[in-house]
């Protein structure tokens, strides 16, 4: 862990000359900082301390900054709530993923209900009250009724901010490879069908809502003003820089093109060995696209008026795109505002598809997987995911 966190510091004192190496600039100005995914909880207090030191003297960080670190329930000891509180955290993310234990421990989570319940009070005993807790639809187990019963929970905690996100499966992760060779090892055979993770997902969004936790993106609900200004970032197309073992950037260009986004390596044996980031230009065309398929995940939506005044008439290209997803119900137009239906929210990844250069045609609308958090790239641009720090997928230890 030392060895890791002594390269991070080191990559952010250096990341300027790295970023005007491929003509990007990086921003003086920090207003959002977020830690994680994995689970920087289990850093020592002494590391923590060492990370948030350097970003303090690297950057100008502004009054009212809001710092976010992930954590998983179970690893909360107070050293370390109090390493949060001295490096001036306030907000942490908790991985819950799921109320129900046996649903949790499927996936190889270590928390209970009863821990994660004890974590929560601890945290605002120590006066971190800015709480965000993710649940997964879809879990191994997962029924109607248990799925309705980790909601009411965590609508019982009373804390501000929820991400929900449908369980993604691939053949990277054990639970994807056995779910799709149709065999029965870790649980793969207990995880819900499309349609009945679809209908969690839909649950999800009207029992929040009702209860004062309204959907301001695709996969996060917050109480009035609890909105996560870190991750909003990603969706408006704020610059941003990351840090670490697949981290991405968006960095200004200094000329040419539109904007420059890094990726580094998502091996860690390699990212010690190497100091290779890739950078990729974003031309004027694809910062469109992006604008589109990252703003459309907003229930807010994307201004055609803005995108107009920022791209001309580049804008009109879209016009059948537009005209032809709103016909089949996934996207409304009212005024210059243009919104996800809830359909559309649901099957968002086939309206992506279609704000992208020599996109596939029009799919099936009954015929597909359903989507609410992924976001299709297009080739060689690494694009951050929804939520809570990154990609959403089966959860790991």
């Amino acid at each position: 862990m030392g060895k890791y966190v002594e390269r991070l510091c080191s990559d952010i004192a250096s990341c300027r000359a790295v970023a005007a190496e491929r003509q990007a600039a990086v921003p003086d100005a920090v207003d959002s900082v977020y830690l994680g995914g994995g689970t920087p909880s289990l850093l020592p207090p002494e590391e923590l301390t060492r990370l948030f030191t350097t970003i303090a003297r690297e950057f100008n960080v502004a009054p009212g900054v809001e710092i976010t670190v992930e954590c998983a329930p179970g690893t909360l000891t107070e050293p370390v709530i109090d390493s949060l509180v001295s490096c001036g955290v306030n907000r942490v993310s908790l991985g819950v993923q799921s109320f129900m234990d046996k649903e949790a421990a499927s996936v190889a989570r270590l928390h209970t209900r009863e821990r994660t319940l004890s974590d929560i009070e601890h945290l605002r005993r120590a006066g971190l009250s800015n709480i965000n807790v993710d649940l997964i639809a879809g879990l191994p187990h997962q029924t109607r009724e248990s799925w309705n019963e980790s909601l009411e929970q965590a609508i019982a905690t009373d804390v501000p901010h929820m991400s929900v996100y449908m369980l993604e499966v691939d053949e990277d992760s054990r639970l994807g490879r056995e779910l799709m060779a149709g065999g029965t090892r870790y649980h793969a055979h207990f995880v819900p069908d499309d349609d009945a993770t679809a209908e969690f997902y839909e649950m999800a969004c009207s029992k929040l809502s009702a209860n004062g936790i309204a959907q301001y993106e695709i996969s996060n609900f917050a109480r009035a003003g609890y909105e996560s200004r870190h991750n909003l970032k990603y969706w408006t197309r704020q610059p941003y820089a990351g840090f670490g073992v697949d981290a991405h950037s968006m960095l200004p260009a200094i000329e040419s093109a539109e904007s420059i986004r890094f990726a580094t390596t998502d091996s860690f044996e390699e990212f010690f060995n190497s100091a290779n980031i890739k950078a990729v230009p974003v031309s004027r065309r694809e910062a469109l696209e992006e604008s589109f398929f990252l703003g459309l995940r907003l229930n807010r939506g994307v201004n055609l008026n803005q995108l107009h005044q920022q791209f001309g008439k580049d804008l009109e290209e879209y016009n059948s795109a537009i005209a032809e997803l709103a016909s089949v119900g996934l996207l409304s137009q009212e005024q210059n505002v243009l919104q996800l239906t809830p359909k559309g929210r649901l099957l968002s990844n086939e309206v992506f598809e279609k704000f992208i250069e020599d996109p596939p045609s029009m799919v099936d609308i009954n015929h597909v997987r359903y989507s609410p958090n992924v976001v299709i790239p297009s080739e060689g641009r690494p694009i951050p995911q929804s939520g809570e720090g990154g990609r959403v997928e089966e959860p790991r230890r």
